[in-house]
């Protein structure tokens, strides 16, 4: 049996690393198994490997073939982890082979860009300790939730860097203008009573949902000021609700998740959290914001020569821009200039029958390895 790029994806989607964070729907949890399996995967190709824990059994995974020596410096870098499995409808670690397509979790968010890259790298095994341009193999931590893997690499590393290409299912398009996004969770308190006397409370989730309306009102308005070229405007989703303890208890507490999108220019202007402080503060509003993840958006220049030199590994190949965040606006933040590029459509990504088309993975994978070939030979 002849072992391929379609064989390493499914020995990577056998390998659970789930997200632990909301909802994982299994125990298999955690980035450590695979971190482990891409060391034993690289080293015999003549990487240096290194894991560094960012959280306790949640590494990053570094892979050098070229020394720090001063040399230019990129890495290849998809994310090690994937989002939980409840509700899926194949199996999620049995990387299943039918209908031309390789099924199950991770196989298009980020497993299969990740064979890609790992395979062009087995590839071009021959040039890469010589290679003009230092090619780097990066796998990060946790981008599922809060991107910590990316923010600390970029904090530790990123001087190191002059270019960043992450792996996400973007059809192979460049992507390299993406929005940023801010989660923030919403209180209101009251005072709880028995539902028989209502008027002895004050109920939380009347104060919440009452103001909701105020805010999405003056909020949505504002942020549709806030417009780019291709990504169009900022905007608000109202994502999750919940209060109370029981139907005849005056609720005390109710909380809400927001989820804002981010243009560029919502970020110049201050940020989405700034803003929304700033519109709870004159529309007098009854809520504390009690949790706040704020992501960059990430613009990098189209005539990067790395963009231009992907463009130029294959005609069809083209500039885009996407309306989600990845690990790549984290360390564009840091000062490394990214993009996200790998086989797939993120139409697949967190779905319940999620698969990799293999034609995909195998035209991702010839990409990779010209583009590799193309910088180590230059």
């Amino acid at each position: 049996m002849s072992y391929d790029v379609v064989s390493l994806l499914q020995e990577l989607i056998r390998i659970p690393s789930v997200n632990p964070d909301n909802a994982p729907g299994t125990d298999l949890v955690g980035e450590q198994a695979l971190a482990e399996f891409l060391v034993a995967w690289l080293e015999p190709l003549g990487a240096v490997c290194t894991l560094e824990e960012i959280q306790p059994g949640r590494p990053n995974f570094i892979a050098r073939f070229a020394p720090l020596d001063g040399r230019p410096r990129i890495l290849l870098g998809p994310h090690l982890d994937t989002v939980g499995v409840g509700g899926m409808t194949v199996e999620p670690f049995g990387g299943v082979i039918r209908d031309g397509k390789i099924w199950g979790r991770g196989a298009s968010d980020t497993k299969g860009p990740m064979a890609a890259m790992l395979w062009a790298l087995r590839e071009n095994r021959e040039l890469l300790a010589d290679s003009p341009v230092a090619v780097d193999f990066v796998a990060f931590m946790g981008e599922e939730s809060g991107q910590w893997g990316s923010k600390d690499f970029g904090k530790r590393h990123g001087a190191h860097y002059q270019f960043a290409i992450v792996g996400e299912p973007t059809a192979m398009q460049v992507v390299h203008v993406t929005k940023g996004s801010l989660w923030a969770t919403l209180r209101a308190t009251g005072k709880a009573a028995h539902s028989s006397q209502p008027e002895r409370g004050d109920n939380a989730i009347l104060k919440l949902t009452r103001a909701l309306v105020l805010l999405d009102q003056a909020l949505v308005s504002e942020l549709a000021s806030f417009t780019h070229p291709q990504l169009g405007h900022s905007t608000l989703n109202v994502g999750m609700i919940r209060g109370g303890s029981r139907p005849n208890i005056v609720p005390d507490l109710a909380e809400v998740e927001l989820d804002i999108r981010i243009t560029p220019a919502l970020t110049a202007a201050g940020g989405a959290l700034a803003l929304l402080k700033e519109t709870l503060t004159s529309l007098d509003l009854p809520l504390e914001i009690v949790r706040a993840h704020e992501n960059p958006p990430m613009e990098t220049p189209p005539d990067h020569p790395m963009i231009l030199a992907l463009l130029a590994t294959d005609a069809a190949t083209a500039r885009a821009c996407a309306p989600w965040f990845s690990d790549a606006a984290h360390l564009a933040h840091a000062g490394i200039p990214s993009i996200c590029i790998g086989p797939g459509s993120i139409d697949q990504a967190h779905t319940v029958d999620e698969f990799l088309e293999i034609s995909a993975l195998k035209q991702g994978t010839e990409f990779f390895s010209k583009f590799v070939a193309s910088i180590s030979r230059a």
